[in-house]
């Protein structure tokens, strides 16, 4: 990992060094073009003196002579002028070229490396659950076990199964969005009873923390039932994987100010300030990939994001106090069912 990094480094130096290279020939090239240009100008600017002096004499018709020095010396100001002022309009065309160039060279190497880490924590990620359910099968299969264990074991199997088709989910959807090819089919939904469910599946799934939920009941609003499934089921995940074992993540559902408000919570070590505007970039993780102990693939934050987008809403993380993250998720149009 550390040879893959220090290689990604060189390159960028390399392509550094390179570019910089030949935009300071460039640059080099545009100056010594224009002392050759001023050299020309006055070379042509004697050569015509020196005719002058042989065509017109400076004593017998000094009028007309200096009428004609004056017109050679303002011939070579004009020059001297239309050299500067192309140098310097091509000169600071070579720059703002250099700059979008130079811009657009470091984005693809930034995304170039955030795609190459993202296929390093996909790779890992399809690989665990595909070992654990591969391990407990075959346990299975070899060893004579009670009721009891093969049963814990199928579960096992059942969750990092439901893991990985996740992870294909994210994957997926993230294709089509980015594409527009995925439509979301809209419906009514019990948005309360379709919390509160995703909320038993996901405390089953997640065995290492307790899901503590406090819902408004019969809230409706119009949305895509799997994609809103997959925004609850990332922000829990996304806390379980961060937050210390044994700790509650809470879930919220409640009006305030004539919107209604989503709230994932966790007890985590929370989002340093400056990384809080990068968290839903694609294929985006919080803190340095060789240190990095929390799985995930970078993209569980940015899918959220875009479906909330979609659904008219609005998401944003802060602190919790006293330690944590807070993800909220603004819905401005749904209604609350009364009896």
């Amino acid at each position: 990992m550390m040879k893959k990094i220090f290689n990604k480094m060189q390159e960028g130096k390399s392509v550094s060094f390179v570019y910089f290279l030949v935009l300071g020939y460039t640059i080099a090239a545009l100056v010594w073009w224009g002392i050759l240009l001023f050299r020309q100008s006055e070379q042509i600017s004697g050569f015509e003196r020196q005719n002058l002096y042989l065509r017109v004499d400076s004593l017998a018709q000094p009028v007309a002579h200096q009428l004609e020095l004056q017109r050679i010396n303002k011939e070579e100001h004009m020059r001297s002028f239309k050299y500067l002022g192309e140098g310097l309009i091509f000169l600071g065309i070579i720059l703002l070229g250099a700059l979008f160039v130079y811009r657009a060279v470091w984005k693809y190497m930034k995304l170039s490396r955030q795609q190459q880490n993202f296929m390093m924590a996909v790779t890992h990620e399809l690989k665990s659950p595909i070992a654990a359910a591969k391990l407990n099968l075959e346990t299975i299969r070899k060893h004579r076990l009670d009721e009891e264990k093969q049963l814990k074991l199928i579960n096992n199997t059942i969750r990092e199964t439901n893991r990985l088709d996740q992870l294909c989910n994210n994957i997926l959807l993230a294709a089509q969005l980015e594409t527009h090819k995925y439509q979301l089919y809209k419906e009514p939904l019990d948005f309360s009873a379709l919390i509160s469910g995703s909320i038993r599946e996901l405390d089953g799934r997640i065995g290492t923390h307790q899901i503590e939920a406090d819902l408004l009941p019969d809230v409706w609003l119009d949305g895509d039932k799997l994609t809103l499934q997959i925004v609850l089921s990332n922000l829990v995940e996304n806390a379980a994987k961060y937050a210390p074992k044994n700790t509650t993540i809470f879930v919220k559902l409640f009006e305030q100010d004539e919107e209604l408000k989503l709230q994932v919570i966790d007890q985590g070590p929370g989002i340093p300030q400056e990384e809080k505007g990068r968290i839903f970039l694609k294929f985006y993780r919080v803190g340095n990939e060789n240190t990095r102990k929390a799985k995930g693939s970078g993209l569980g934050l940015f899918l959220t994001a875009k479906i909330v987008e979609q659904h008219g809403g609005e998401i944003e993380v802060r602190d919790n106090i006293p330690s944590g993250s807070c993800f909220e998720i603004t819905f401005p149009e749904y209604s609350v069912q009364t009896a």
